[in-house]
């Protein structure tokens, strides 16, 4: 393992079987005490003053870790505001018989420093080092954006949420309520549960709440829980030694091979445990996937709503899931591998082909979920393992191979489409393939994107059909990466057209989102842009208005 950097703060663990749930891997909430340390030590670092826990949001669980195995975790500031700091944290398991290194955990944190007396904090800019400090300097302010406007982003995504009907409240076989899932659990605070400032650790807290969802995720599906994500953990105020904390779960909502458990704690002093007037001190929705005795992922029944308090906890996950979403995939920094093709001209027909059939199989898989719905257009997404795809479908009043036309002329896109800065054929391969060399603008402070794509077009091949324009990037040795821009990548996407009479037709846009042009997505899956919405209306507007003679012109 390489040196720490110098503002790097590590703790190494070897994992006991104290550490360790019945299946013989580290238990989530051991890891989280960690975690919550080793981020604390790391702001005191950067500070040079106490510091406490506000906030732990986007842990991701990739990997399991077992009993003989090493942890160590990693944490660094990434960026200083005026009296708070986000700490990114990692987390590595090492096999020590194998010496093999797998990611286990990343999580961002938020402190905030506590000032001696009256002193006036102004925390020092953070020292960046590496192009990576820079990368994660640039989102921590993103990330921070998106913390600040999460209340008011949930309450409008509640609001849209109960202006449609959601096809998943509708009565089906093998629903069932959460009544069942409900737990409840106290603790007494003792001086072991405290911090160096005296208050409960907020790590401890975090196990305590993890203890309690596992137990809630186990009544609904009856196998081994395992935690995948926490949407975040909301430190709302202090509690002490001798205080009672009581705790409350319950499932929320299922998401086919997911769960999501919400917890509740309070806090009691002796005068307000005899009075029973607690204090909210914090809240969790915790995520969960959960595995058989054979090792095979389990699919959660579907929730059904009854009482008004479900249904506000049912359209809740919703909102959270959408969140979610948006953070996943505007606020972290992955390094893409390319996996676009060589264009090879004397393998056309075969390339041609298989970019048609990519977005057909994408377009026939099951699990898509509903996000929005708001007249003409409905969005959903499908999440696969590392894998999000956005599906836009949206009515046309205007006849099928007449929007077929519009949409798969790509050089017209640039005139409905504010992603597409500029769009121009470089390789006019045959009627039904053509080469663009595609622009797009800035996004998040960076350079803009370029793209280079076979966009490969099929008409129907009897009357009432699929019109189909399908997208995938491609490399062309003729047009190599520019500095001036970022170069991209489309891995499947396109345009699934179905006539639903001589007037109208159904379009369908698909897009499987790789991480390069996932921030044009993230913001509206999060629930806080409407982008998708406005070019789905945009494009219905272009296609709509477009003559008939203007097209008869152009093709």
């Amino acid at each position: 393992m390489e040196r720490p950097e110098p503002a790097e703060v590590r703790m190494s663990q070897a994992i006991q079987p104290a550490h360790a749930n019945p299946r013989g891997e580290l238990s989530a909430g051991q890891l989280l005490k960690w975690i919550d340390a080793t981020a604390c030590l790391a702001a005191e670092k950067h500070a040079g003053i106490s510091c406490v826990t506000a906030s732990v949001d986007d842990i991701q669980f990739e990997e399991t870790a077992r009993v003989g195995q090493v942890i160590t975790i990693k944490a660094k500031v990434t960026r200083a505001f005026s009296t708070s700091m986000e700490i990114s944290i990692k987390v590595i398991v090492q096999d020590m018989l194998t010496g093999i290194e797998k990611l286990v955990s990343v999580a961002f944190s938020t402190f905030v420093a506590k000032p001696v007396g009256k002193e006036k904090i102004h925390l020092k800019p953070v020292t960046l080092l590496t192009e990576q400090d820079h990368v994660e300097h640039n989102l921590a302010s993103e990330r921070r954006k998106v913390r600040l406007h999460h209340e008011d982003t949930f309450k409008n995504l509640m609001k849209e949420n109960s202006e449609f009907d959601d096809p998943i409240c509708d009565e089906e076989e093998g629903m069932v309520s959460t009544g069942g899932t409900a737990v409840q659990s106290i603790e007494l605070v003792l001086p072991p549960h405290a911090n160096h400032h005296g208050n409960t650790f907020g790590g401890q807290i975090m196990a305590w709440m993890e203890s309690l969802a596992t137990i809630s995720a186990s009544r609904l599906c009856r196998a081994h829980p395992l935690l995948k994500s926490v949407d975040m953990f909301k430190f709302r105020g202090p509690s002490a030694v001798g205080d009672r904390l009581v705790f409350n779960a319950i499932v929320n909502n299922t998401f086919q091979t997911c769960v999501e458990v919400g917890v509740r704690v309070e806090a009691f002093d002796c005068q307000e445990w005899s009075k029973g007037q607690g204090r909210h001190i914090n809240s969790a929705f915790l995520i969960y996937n959960a595995v058989n005795d054979k090792e095979e992922m389990v699919t959660f029944p579907r929730i059904k709503p009854i009482s008004k308090d479900d249904f506000r906890r049912y359209r809740g996950a919703i909102a959270r899931k959408r969140i979610r979403l948006g953070r996943k995939y505007v606020t972290s920094h992955k390094e893409e591998v390319p996996v676009c093709v060589q264009w090879d001209i004397s393998n056309q027909v075969s390339l041609s082909n298989a970019n048609v059939e990519a977005l057909k199989n994408l377009a026939a898989k099951s699990g898509w979920e509903v996000t929005s719905a708001v007249e003409k257009i409905k969005i959903y997404t499908l999440e696969e393992h590392d894998l999000l795809s956005v599906w836009v479908e949206k009515h046309v009043e205007r006849p099928a191979h007449l929007t077929y036309h519009l949409l798969s002329d790509f050089t017209k896109r640039p005139l409905w489409d504010p992603h597409f800065v500029s769009c121009e054929v470089i390789n006019w391969v045959s009627e039904g393939d053509q080469i663009y060399y595609i622009t797009c603008p800035i996004v998040n402070g960076d350079k803009p994107k370029d793209l280079v794509v076979l966009v490969s077009r099929r008409r129907p091949l009897k009357d009432g059909s699929t019109y189909t324009v399908a997208v995938k990037s491609v490399l062309l040795p003729s047009v190599p990466p520019c500095p001036h821009y970022i170069r991209s990548e489309i891995i499947c996407a396109g345009f699934l057209i179905r006539a639903i009479d001589s007037s109208s037709c159904t379009v369908s846009y698909f897009n499987q989102i790789s991480a390069s042009i996932s921030p044009y997505f993230a913001g509206n899956l999060g629930g806080w842009s409407k982008s998708i919405e406005e070019t789905a209306a945009s494009c219905i507007k272009f296609i709509e208005n477009a003559t008939d003679g203007g097209l008869i012109n152009t093709f």
